[in-house]
Order: C-alpha cells, then sequence, then structure tokens
C-alpha cells in the first residue's frame, strides 16, 4: 500500500513538472509573439527595449545603461505582477507617453498571466 502511494507521489510530480513545462513552453511562445520583437529576457541584452531579466521588483525605468522615455523614467513604481499586466494589456493606460509604439497589447487575462509567468519563470 506504501509503494502505492509513493508511486502515485512520484507520478503525479511528474505530471506536475510536465505541465509546468507546458505552461512555461506556451508563456514563452506568447512572449516571443508579443514581445521578443524588442526584449529579451536575457540580463543586459537590451534591445529596442530593455531586457525584462528580473523584471518583477524593479522600479520602473531604472536599468542602467537604457535610455527610457520620459514618461518610464518619470514613473513612480516598482514593477509588480499587477502593474506588469496592466502594462502588457495597454502600456498608454499605466504609463501615458511610454515608447511602446506600435504595440498594442494583450487583452487576454490568460495570456498576461502565462507571459508573467515565463518572465518569472525566466529570471531565476
Amino acid at each position: 500500500m506504501a509503494l502505492g502511494g509513493i508511486t502515485f507521489l512520484l507520478a503525479s510530480s511528474g505530471f506536475e513538472r510536465a505541465a509546468a513545462q507546458g505552461a512555461d513552453a506556451s508563456g514563452q511562445q506568447l512572449f516571443n509573439n508579443a514581445c521578443r520583437t524588442c526584449h529579451t529576457t536575457k540580463e543586459g541584452d537590451n534591445r529596442i527595449g530593455p531586457h525584462l531579466h528580473n523584471i518583477i521588483g524593479r522600479k520602473a525605468g531604472s536599468l542602467p545603461n537604457y535610455r527610457y522615455s520620459e514618461a518610464m523614467q518619470s514613473a513612480d513604481f516598482v514593477w509588480d505582477e499587477d502593474k506588469l499586466g496592466r502594462f502588457i494589456e495597454h502600456p498608454d493606460a499605466l504609463v501615458p507617453g511610454n515608447g511602446m509604439t506600435p504595440y498594442t497589447g494583450v487583452r487576454s487575462a490568460e495570456d498576461k498571466a502565462k507571459i508573467i509567468a515565463f518572465l518569472k519563470s525566466s529570471s531565476q
């Protein structure tokens, strides 16, 4: 009986890992489609947009060696999941005058959550 329980726990943790990897893959795909043209998750690799490595917990507009818009430099907040989700959906609603044109946003709550989960996992 105990062996069956251990087998079940090992199997279910394998399923959980597979599900997490699937979520990471779909989050990465969504990131690639919506964000990768301008951003990367590789630390120090600024492109058209700043890198997003460890974005959560970082003050907006604060990366050294990246030239932010005046609006982003003046934004007085720290990125958290809520702010990031709002920005991913509609950047101008959170930071009017930011430099994110022609980006039009991601409206799906599920897709935003997957992108945020991917950003979190790629920063570890």
